[in-house]
């Protein structure tokens, strides 16, 4: 929800935080927090600046924990006469260039929770039997492991390239980051339906690992940009590259 700033009254030179937000990760938990309000409204998203708030700031109170259906913690903050320390008057700047950065963490997590899934998939059609034969031996399962594998891999090569471009000082590489954010956490979900298909009855039980993961990967498709948002990336960074080579 809506968060204002406006200039400290005590001639600090400072900022106040007023309002809500929701949904946020890790809170009631981080010492430190960055919080992205609104130094004027009627300027839209060009408005917004990135402050620092510490826990225990006067007039923060962390709202309680929102229960999602995957152990993410989230929860959360309320800010009364907060105060506040500005960190950049352009905060949707600043957001993007640490989104990139966050969803190249979120496709990595993707791609372990999908090599898992297929991991127990493995695992379970090769001691699995069915009409006197392990469930490996049928070219039906064959096929979706086959295909499980191929997601996993292209997921990771990926997630590697935007790392490693991330690593040689390649700050700007947008395209990359919403291509494997994208692919990888879509992949996952798949990957990670077929191990329970392939698993049957025991991938359902509350305790199974695959049930486990089935939960826990929904949220990666939202987490840092939804996948939607990611492919509206994609295709304004190809427009632009033609445009410019054009």
């Amino acid at each position: 929800l809506r968060c204002r700033a406006s200039e400290a009254t005590d001639g600090s030179g400072g900022y106040e935080l007023n309002g809500q937000k929701w949904l946020i990760s890790n809170a009631g938990i981080a010492d430190f927090m960055v919080v992205f309000a609104s130094l004027n409204p009627a300027a839209g998203h060009r408005g917004i600046g990135a402050f620092l708030v510490e826990k225990e700031a006067p007039g923060f109170r962390f709202g309680g924990a929102q229960l999602l259906s995957a152990p993410h913690p989230l929860g959360i903050q309320e800010f009364e006469r907060c105060p506040a320390r500005l960190i950049s008057g352009q905060g949707p700047k600043l957001a993007t260039r640490t989104l990139d950065s966050m969803r190249i963490s979120v496709a990595a997590a993707a791609c372990g929770m999908a090599r898992r899934a297929l991991d127990e998939a493995l695992a379970h059609v090769e001691r699995r039997r069915q009409f006197g034969k392990p469930l490996s031996d049928f070219q039906l399962v064959q096929q979706k492991l086959a295909q499980m594998a191929i997601e996993l891999e292209s997921s990771r090569l990926l997630t590697y390239r935007a790392a490693w471009q991330r690593d040689q000082g390649q700050l700007r590489n947008s395209l990359e980051v919403a291509m494997a954010k994208a692919h990888a956490t879509e992949a996952a979900q798949r990957i990670i339906d077929q191990s329970m298909q392939l698993c049957g009855g025991l991938g359902m039980l509350a305790d199974h690992p695959v049930e486990h993961l089935y939960r826990a990967v929904r949220a990666l498709r939202i987490y840092e940009g939804t996948t939607e948002i990611q492919h509206l990336i994609i295709a304004r960074e190809l427009l632009a590259a033609r445009r410019t080579s054009n």
